[in-house]
């Protein structure tokens, strides 16, 4: 998609609202996803000693399927007609690879600073977790929008 196009889209959205309004409720569904994510991720590590990066892509896992499931009948119930497919759940995975590339990436930078800014490694390590989830919302929700449940032309 070229940049007047995606310009002209988010101009049109913004119009209309519909933007702001499923920001909202994609980051609703993320705070769900988010506690999942973390949960899942400090069980691996702090419970089952897994290392930090295999712990951040099952608890990413598990999360991007559950908000797949809850954007599907929330966020971009009207786009999606209330369905699970399977291409589209696969075609959401593929562009949450981009956000779980940012979050990981984000991590393993944050867990480097956090000693800096942060005593206490626990609470290093859940900075930096949380640090990784904001980050990575950005890049989610834009690709769900633009990409995974654009509308589709009539």
């Amino acid at each position: 998609m070229n940049s007047p196009a995606l310009l002209n889209r988010l101009l049109a959205a913004w119009r209309e609202r519909a933007l702001v309004l499923k920001a909202a409720s994609f980051a609703a569904v993320g705070v769900v996803n988010s506690l999942i994510d973390f949960g899942v991720f400090w069980v691996a590590v702090q419970h089952f000693g897994a290392p930090l990066v295999p712990a951040n892509v099952l608890s990413w896992l598990v999360a991007v399927s559950n908000s797949y499931v809850l954007n599907s009948f929330i966020t971009f119930a009207r786009e999606s007609n209330r369905e699970l497919r399977w291409r589209t759940y696969a075609t959401f995975l593929g562009s949450g690879l981009a956000g779980l590339i940012v979050n990981t990436t984000v991590l393993v930078v944050a867990v480097g600073l956090m000693p800096r800014l942060i005593a206490d490694p626990v609470l290093q390590l859940a900075a930096a977790k949380a640090c990784a989830i904001m980050v990575s919302f950005l890049v989610n929700f834009s690709l769900s929008y633009f990409v995974v449940f654009r509308r589709k032309k009539v």
